[in-house]
């Protein structure tokens, strides 16, 4: 083992346990990674009762750092970002003790390759030496997502959200400048991106979200989380993330109540951890049922009639809809939620309008069935052990595309 190659691996939250869908990408990267390379990882919890996961983490790491990020003192810090022109991003992620960490563990000259997943850990390796070869994995053009987010918000938020596209954006060309590779979700983010930052395009990769096929299996049997009723609708992921807050209490308020109407027993079940208020609020309407966090997604998704992704701001590839499809249930999603995804010969058809909505829900309840066709499109193409395999061949250069 002395002989494989040392790799510092920077994330902005613990990749453990994978429940969400920073923490589904950055885990299975990691979990590819430790195959190739004695991985340092050093991350933020800011959730403590993460900490308890470091052991977990230990098995795939020769040197685990897990750094406390307390939010409320972290948005405060954020605040500086207004006075020294940064995007607010960078400070709210700042941490003396972890950059005095990635010094030290670079001063030797043992590490030759860091993987940073997030712009907002770049700041920690951005004056790192050239013989570094650097990897960010960007995830999503987050630039844009606070673009869209001002597009929805009402001032003043709106001027500080275009404010963060604005700043956030050049950093991102100049981290990506800077880097030897920088990853985007999907073909179209890097598409995107190679359109805001065309000085780097030739940098510029994609490496897709996966699913485990295994994990999400629907030929386990899974107990039923519903109990009695009527046909269940499935909303699944964080739901104090304000993409996905958006989209129930969109769905909740201009779909639901006109499906009712139509299919009187319908069940909105809406499962995810942390939800904000104006989610909890929701389950004052009828048939909406607001579940916190659970300690495993699958029974949710096997006993759903249907899985629903009503997002409405979005980007890259959700891992929602692929944890749906492995599953071998019906989706009926919004074009934002498709973006991204090759769905081969999958017929999943977008819905826009409220109307849509209904009738395409309305028509997957009466089909009432598993879909199978889904699950074995999944399953070729969204594998994690290929697209893993794929920063192991960025970071040694191999890769091109």
């Amino acid at each position: 083992m002395d002989d494989v190659e040392e790799l510092l691996f920077l994330a902005h939250r613990i990749p453990y346990p994978p429940n969400k869908g920073d923490k589904v990408r950055s885990f299975h990267i990691l979990q590819a990674l430790a195959g190739r390379y004695r991985v340092r990882l050093g991350a933020f919890v800011d959730d403590p009762a993460d900490l308890r996961h470091a052991d977990k983490l230990a098995r795939y790491c020769v040197e685990v750092h897990l750094l406390r990020l307390h939010p409320p003192a972290a948005r405060l810090r954020s605040l500086s970002g207004m006075a020294t022109g940064r995007p607010l991003t960078l400070p709210y992620f700042h941490d003396r003790a972890m950059r005095t960490w990635v010094r030290t563990r670079l001063a030797p000259g043992a590490i030759r390759r860091v993987l940073v997943y997030s712009s907002a850990m770049a700041q920690y390796v951005e004056g790192a030496a050239t013989s570094l070869r650097r990897v960010v994995d960007l995830v999503d053009v987050d630039s844009d997502k606070w673009r869209q987010y001002a597009q929805r918000a009402r001032w003043p938020m709106s001027a500080v959200y275009r404010r963060e596209a604005r700043r956030l954006l050049a950093y991102e060309r100049r981290i990506a400048a800077a880097f030897d590779a920088t990853v985007l979700v999907s073909g179209a983010e890097a598409a995107l991106f190679r359109d805001l930052a065309p000085e780097s395009a030739a940098r510029v990769h994609a490496v897709e979200n996966g699913v485990d096929a295994r994990f999400f299996s629907p030929e386990r049997t899974y107990p039923d989380p519903y109990g009695p009723g009527g046909p269940v609708l499935a909303f699944t992921g964080a739901m104090d993330y304000r993409a996905n807050v958006d989209a129930v209490v969109w769905f909740a308020a201009e779909v639901f109540p006109a499906l009712r109407r139509r299919v009187p027993q319908a069940r909105f079940f809406i499962v995810g951890a942390r939800p904000a208020d104006a989610v909890r609020r929701l389950a004052a309407r009828a048939g909406v049922h607001v579940i916190g966090s659970v300690p495993d997604i699958r029974p949710y998704l096997a006993h759903a009639a249907l899985a629903v992704a009503p997002l409405r701001m979005a980007r890259g590839i959700q891992n929602k809809v692929l944890e749906a499809m492995a599953m071998a249930r019906p989706v009926v999603a919004s074009p934002e939620a498709l973006d991204g995804l090759d769905l081969g010969p999958c017929a999943l058809t977008p819905a826009r309008t409220p109307a849509e909505w209904v009738e395409a829900v309305s028509r997957a309840i009466e089909g009432a069935g598993s879909a199978p066709q889904l699950r074995e499109w999944v399953r070729g193409r969204y594998d994690w052990a290929v697209e893993g395999g794929r920063f192991a061949a960025l970071l040694e250069g191999e890769a091109d595309d």
